[in-house]
């Protein structure tokens, strides 16, 4: 049994299900400004749907994990679970998911859910394989979580306030993305994904992930104007936050090395994520 639930975890990527569940709390707590058993019960719910979509992208995908180390030990390429059987899994977790976000919630909340569903398993998974600038579109599946957070707190999905913060999240994942590929591009080339090095020349690569980097940063200063109480102390530690941030980039991109540091790049994009995110957080909350 113990055995079976690391394989179910490894499955439904539990790591990355656990970073949906977040962002997805930050817009509840944004909108609802506390803590509550709503909160717990998103958290799961979101965890499941996450999981389930993840687990269908790894049957979709299963054979060309299998032609790259950084994937080849996953459940099923190596051969830990049948993909009939996880195919079987994922849509029952899936269900679930959607089933709690439907009668718990709303069914607004839900249909994001099923959205971002098809936006991820149909739309980016197919697209990745055909164009190197497939993440653009497909940052969408990062930003969609935040305003299922929103709805399910009572928001609506098209106000203001989370619509820039979900333009934050679709911006940051593209540069998050893009550091990811960088590391594994040859992997990912061997199993016949379009990566950005095949469209940007090496020499480039720097300046253009820099130039994402700093609409992130311009985005981010742009949410605190928009929260329902505006206020000047929480802009000036964002602005403080992203100085920070964009001066650690400079760094990275502008030195005498050829290519990016991918180690400190990768922490350094996640960790400014977390704090954002915890500063809309802990501000809501608090204030």
């Amino acid at each position: 049994m113990k055995r079976y639930l690391h394989i179910i975890l490894e499955l439904i990527k539990y790591k990355v299900s656990i970073a949906v569940s977040f962002t997805t709390i930050t817009g509840y707590l944004v909108y609802s400004g506390k803590f509550d058993m709503g909160t717990v019960y998103l958290a799961l719910s979101i965890f499941l749907l996450a999981g389930g979509s993840s687990a269908m992208n790894e049957c979709q995908e299963s054979d060309y994990d299998a032609l790259m180390d950084r994937t080849k030990n996953r459940p099923i390429p190596s051969g830990k679970i049948t993909r009939t059987n996880a195919w079987i899994v994922s849509i029952a977790i899936t269900l679930i998911g959607l089933g709690m976000l439907y009668w718990i919630f709303n069914p607004i909340t839900a249909l994001l859910g099923v959205i971002n569903l098809i936006w991820y398993n149909v739309i980016y998974t197919n697209l990745k394989r055909v164009s190197s600038f497939a993440v653009v579109p497909g940052s969408m599946v990062g930003a969609i979580p935040v305003l299922m957070g929103w709805t399910a707190a009572g928001g609506v999905w098209y106000e203001a306030t989370i619509i820039f913060i979900a333009f934050f999240l679709f911006i940051w994942q593209v540069p998050h993305f893009w550091l990811l590929m960088l590391k594994y591009n040859k992997e990912y080339e061997n199993a016949g994904f379009k990566t950005i090095n095949q469209a940007v020349h090496p020499q480039h690569l720097k300046h253009v992930i820099f130039a994402w980097i700093v609409a992130t940063s311009f985005t981010s200063i742009i949410v605190p104007l928009f929260l329902t109480q505006l206020s000047l102390s929480f802009f000036v530690l964002i602005f403080v936050l992203n100085i920070l941030f964009i001066g650690v980039f400079t760094k990275l991109t502008f030195s005498d090395v050829l290519e990016l540091n991918f180690r400190k790049s990768f922490i350094t994009i996640n960790l400014y994520m977390m704090l954002f995110m915890t500063l809309l957080i802990t501000y809501h909350i608090v204030f």
